[in-house]
């Protein structure tokens, strides 16, 4: 995972050809994963002002969504 400057978010991962979006969350450390995510949306929310905003609303509710450990 790449580690990023947010409050919200500790790190992400982007796998290319599955279409997933991993985030580790910083205050549960939780890894949340979202599939279908287009390419384009993922470059767009590393370039957010506010990942953890972009994230929340962009991201959240618009993806098939599962935890992981």
């Amino acid at each position: 995972m790449t580690y990023v400057q947010s409050a919200t978010i500790e790190a992400v991962r982007y796998d290319e050809q599955a279409h997933c979006l991993e985030a580790r969350l910083r205050q549960s450390d939780k890894v949340i994963v979202y599939e279908d995510v287009p390419q384009q949306v993922y470059d767009l929310m590393l370039f957010a002002d506010s990942m953890g905003d972009f994230l929340r609303e962009q991201i959240e509710g618009k993806y098939p969504t599962y935890e992981r450990e």
